[in-house]
């Protein structure tokens, strides 16, 4: 009964973000026990995924909510093609990490590294193969640590991409650092103070801003990337920071803000660079996340802005997955956990072939019968 009840708690933290429009309660059926460790879906390109990881630190910025840290230490995970296709296989995150999320989960009764267990595709600190790859940028919702788009990462590092996912240290649950500490939230104290999400995206926009720095001049991969190609994305605050950051930083070409209410400010005179919005009901068109409606009218270049049926705010991430390995399945009529990796990764694919590959994407101009779920805004939302 203890894990059951718990799972139906961590699953509701799962279901909503701090920094998210308000979704409606939801209540969850769990199942009578675990599944096991979760099992990523495996990419879809052509390429074997290689991943490292780097630390990195900004000695020109303290850190916004660590006062007892005169630099900014951000942790970065890497993911790209190689062409090792046999090794072990990275860590989706360490045991410690995966105690201290299940904690601010709320989840008990499982054992305290399952979410460590979970079984990723990528070959760890694999050779780079390839030269002159666009960069995709990727940042996780508020509390979650950046594996939770282990998923999508890998999946477009198999279709040729360089991503570089950016856990924003102490606005997650946990971040492991270059010392071996652990760090934890201590954003998450500061949530319901006026200004916060605005605050989130002005650092992560900085964030961004040194990790481009770093990766495109100093990093021993540099040669990889293609400088002229680079986008970001993003789920909850991540995607708004992806707005938040394409503002202040004209080298990012475009952007996806998935599921995420947006605090930037777009200029009056509009923003050309092309832009996704890619969602569930709750942004809808006059639905409950008006800032939609708002930068709409803004976004004066190619735009988007496609809903989910059946999504829920964590389907563009891997927490559905995660939460049936824990014994917990919604009651109602979501996304199937695997269907959401599905259509998560087929449009934000698209999206950066399209306008960082120059390849057209019919599923971004029109209805697909293979994605019936995507709706296309305003024309086609909320038909059936």
């Amino acid at each position: 009964m203890r894990l059951l009840l718990a799972a139906a708690a961590g699953l509701a933290v799962l279901a909503a973000s701090a920094c998210s429009a308000p979704a409606p309660p939801r209540s969850a059926v769990p199942s009578a026990t675990p599944t096991g460790p979760a099992v990523l879906p495996a990419p879809t390109g052509v390429h074997p995924v290689g991943t490292t990881v780097l630390h990195m630190k900004d000695t020109s910025r303290p850190d916004p909510w660590n006062l007892d840290v005169d630099a900014r230490e951000l942790k970065v995970t890497l993911w790209y093609p190689t062409k090792q296709r046999d090794g072990r296989k990275a860590p989706y995150m360490s045991p410690k990490e995966s105690e201290l999320v299940l904690r601010g989960w709320g989840i008990g009764g499982v054992p305290d590294d399952t979410l460590s267990k979970t079984r990723t595709n990528a070959v760890k600190d694999a050779k780079p193969a390839g030269r002159k790859l666009p960069l995709v940028v990727l940042s996780p919702g508020f509390t979650r640590p950046m594996s939770m788009l282990t998923s999508l990462a890998e999946d477009l590092a198999s279709r040729g991409y360089v991503v570089a996912g950016i856990d924003h240290t102490y606005e997650s649950y946990a971040t492991a650092l270059a010392d071996g500490q652990v760090a934890e939230c201590l954003a998450c104290d500061s949530d319901t103070d006026a200004g916060f999400g605005t605050g989130v995206v002005t650092g992560r926009a900085a964030d961004v801003s040194f990790v481009l720095d770093q990766l495109t001049t100093k990093w021993d991969g540099s040669g990889l990337i293609d400088r002229s190609k680079i986008a970001m994305a993003g789920q909850s605050i991540g995607g708004a920071s992806a707005m938040s950051a394409m503002i202040k930083d004209t080298r990012i070409r475009a952007g996806i803000d998935m599921d995420g209410t947006t605090y930037a400010r777009i200029p009056k005179n509009g923003f050309s660079r092309p832009f996704m919005f890619l969602g569930s009901a709750q942004h809808v068109p006059g639905g409950a996340a008006p800032t939609w409606d708002r930068d709409w009218k803004l976004l004066t270049g190619w735009k988007r802005w496609i809903v989910l049926t059946g999504a829920e705010h964590q389907s563009f991430t891997d927490g559905p997955l995660l939460a049936e390995a824990l014994g917990s399945k919604p009651s109602y009529g979501v996304l199937p956990a695997a269907r959401a990796i599905e259509l998560t990764r087929a449009y934000v694919a698209a999206f950066f072939d399209q306008h960082l590959m120059s390849q057209r994407q019919p599923i971004l101009d029109k209805p697909s019968s293979r994605y019936p779920e995507a709706k296309l805004c305003p024309e086609t939302c909320g038909q059936s």
